[in-house]
């Protein structure tokens, strides 16, 4: 019976210690840092966050005036800019734009398009091959069906300073409202040629912002140096056209771009663009009919402003005649003094 006991106790114990030896090491395996997948995964969409994007992506259908214009915005050079570059790097659950664009599509949610001269053409027959880009860019990955894996080290989100976007203005009749739209967004890889010398632009894909837009919804930038708090997601940015740049083509008739029409001449290019850009607010102001309560308001308003121009400028002037000295008056002229003379008879 001893026997039968302790072999007994023997197997219940060598059961508990294999038990617990397995407990540790799934909680070793999930205290270990992600893999290569894992980080360079995106998280899907909820059904909510579907809907809500069909919804915006709806085009208005009461449209009676429109102006499509395209931008290249530098990540590098101006201020605004920089919101989508940094960090150049992931960190602290931080990416940048092209980072996140390379994970959707190395996971498949994302669709590129070819870059074409005279436009974007968003169809089936002019997808981007994501495998082709990769080898194009010289990228070491690994595919697992219709999914690939790069090392986040590897994402040339630092040579990627450049963005192609294409923007609508359009007047919806219905709504009376005149609104501002990003359309599309193509990123421009810069490198430095080694064998030509300077930099070499490549275009490298078209998407579709509504594709794209609940994604950037979910990611979090700062946009202040002087304000650290992540208070803006990525769609804020665009749809609130917090960026700066310069516009290179709008869509006409004979499809040139704006360098096409007036020149290489940097001076007639930049009046061009100037001209663009008065014609949009012109549009937008022209639009709303005054009352007269309002003219007669903005017309005292002006009054006003007139008169205390005025004012100080009659100020400004009694000060400076008052601080310029006065002109000495000139010294009297000293008389010699006059002998009186008496005559004798």
């Amino acid at each position: 019976m001893k026997t039968i006991y302790y072999l007994s106790l023997f197997v219940l114990l060598f059961a508990f210690a294999q038990e617990s030896m397995a407990q540790d090491a799934s909680t070793r395996r999930t205290r270990q840092r992600p893999s290569a997948v894992d980080s360079s995964s995106v998280s899907d969409l909820t059904e909510r966050a579907r809907i809500k994007n069909e919804v915006e992506s709806k085009k208005p259908s009461h449209i009676v005036w429109e102006r499509l214009i395209y931008r290249t915005i530098d990540l590098t050079k101006e201020v605004n800019n920089a919101a989508l570059y940094y960090p150049v790097q992931p960190q602290n659950g931080r990416q940048n734009l092209f980072t996140l664009i390379f994970k959707l599509l190395a996971d498949g949610k994302l669709t590129a398009y070819n870059y074409l001269e005279g436009g974007e053409v968003f169809e089936d027959s002019q997808k981007r091959d994501f495998e082709e880009l990769l080898k194009a860019l010289q990228l070491l990955y690994t595919k697992e069906g219709n999914r690939f894996t790069v090392d986040e080290r590897d994402i040339p989100s630092m040579e990627v300073t450049q963005y192609m976007i294409k923007e609508g203005y359009y007047f919806d009749q219905a709504t009376g409202m005149f609104q501002t739209s990003v359309l599309a967004i193509c990123p421009i890889l810069v490198r430095e040629d080694y064998y030509g010398g300077g930099l070499s632009r490549e275009t490298l894909f078209w998407l579709k912002y509504d594709d794209i837009r609940p994604y950037l919804s979910r990611e979090m930038i700062m946009t202040s140096n002087y304000n650290n708090a992540l208070t803006y997601t990525m769609d804020d940015y665009f749809r609130k056209i917090m960026y700066t740049g310069e516009i290179i083509k709008t869509v006409n008739m004979m499809g040139k771009s704006l360098a096409q029409e007036v020149g290489s001449d940097s001076l007639a290019l930049k009046q061009a663009q100037d001209s663009i850009e008065a014609q949009l607010k012109d549009f937008n102001q022209n639009l709303w009919v005054y009352n007269d309560s309002i003219r007669l308001q903005q017309a005292k308003a002006q009054d006003k402003k007139g008169e205390k121009t005025k004012t100080a400028s009659a100020r400004n002037t009694k000060e400076k005649v008052r601080k310029e000295p006065q002109a000495q008056a000139a010294p009297k002229a000293e008389t010699a003094p006059v002998r009186s003379v008496r005559r004798t008879r």
